[in-house]
């Protein structure tokens, strides 16, 4: 008997058409950032070695133009495909697909790297079906136990500042806050591995579901506490994390090599969160503070 034939891998993949969707000819100002701070804003309780500092111009934009971004995007968005799973509205998800991505562009996001992955992965499978048509708006959704995905927005800028015009992928990166594993999902794309904590079972598990089909094999989801972060994968080139508490844990910035950044959300003593980045170098931890966001909070133990 002929041995079935195997699926060619990876599985065949619809590329994103974003050629028809009329684009802006420059990159607008992102009006408002980075969001000036006091010097002691936000600033968690550190070791003699840290300090903060006003965030510099080049962490929020590069000085290249809108068109170049564009067009490159478009090149690396049609070349990496997703995967195709047989929805007869498929090609309206794709043409609100390259909407999100024209938006992100309008709103400042430029990186080529970023504004690819986002074009390729598809974020209504990582929600409820009932919400689905609305996976592309800029808006965060819920995903159960009290959880949310991210807007996109927030999720590319955060992503930006994880990359921090580094040229090529990324290194190792950890993730704090797999949620429904659509962020695990983009940094799947832009980095060589990835681990991705989540403290709620009931999210592991959704996310595990969410990812089988994108047969990402370099991203790795871990059932654990975040705020212990993962010690059998240090050290990491970098860090990111979906909730935000009132101090950074130490487990982050030990686990963080030296060279690599950590990006969080961080509850200031005003009460309210600020996206906040910290560069581990020779000198001790760098802070830049930036603008006000909103996440969950962040917590310890599992569930």
């Amino acid at each position: 008997m002929k041995p079935p034939e195997k699926k060619a891998f990876p599985l065949n993949r619809t590329p994103l058409a974003l050629s028809s969707v009329p684009l802006p000819p420059e990159a607008p100002s992102r009006p408002g950032f980075p969001l000036r701070m006091p010097a002691d804003y936000g600033t968690p309780s550190a070791s003699k070695k840290m300090f903060v500092r006003t965030a510099p111009s080049s962490l929020l934009a590069s000085p290249r133009p809108l068109i170049n971004a564009q067009t490159t995007a478009i090149k690396l968005a049609n070349k990496t495909k997703t995967p195709s799973f047989g929805h007869t509205d498929a090609q309206s998800f794709l043409a609100l697909r390259a909407r999100m991505v024209q938006n992100l562009m309008t709103q400042g996001v430029i990186d080529v790297r970023v504004l690819a992955a986002m074009g390729c992965i598809e974020r209504h499978r990582f929600v409820d079906t009932a919400l689905a048509n609305q996976g592309y708006e800029e808006t965060s959704l819920p995903i159960g136990l009290g959880q949310t995905i991210s807007k996109p927005n927030v999720v590319a800028r955060m992503l930006e500042l994880l990359l921090h015009g580094q040229s090529g992928k990324l290194g190792r990166v950890l993730e704090i806050g797999t949620g429904c594993g659509y962020q695990a999902a983009l940094l799947g794309q832009l980095a060589t591995e990835v681990y991705s904590m989540e403290r709620l079972r009931g999210l592991h598990d959704k996310a595990r579901d969410n990812l089988r089909d994108f047969r990402l094999l370099n991203v790795h989801l871990i059932f654990g506490d975040g705020m212990l972060a993962y010690p059998r994968g240090a050290p990491y080139a970098a860090i990111i994390a979906a909730a935000g508490g009132a101090a950074l844990p130490t487990a982050w910035t030990d686990q963080l090599a030296m060279g690599g950044r950590l990006v969080a959300p961080l509850e200031t003593s005003h009460g309210v969160q600020a996206l906040v980045v910290v560069d581990k170098t020779p000198n001790g931890l760098q802070h830049s503070v930036l603008e006000a966001v909103k996440f969950v909070p962040l917590k310890s133990g599992i569930s």
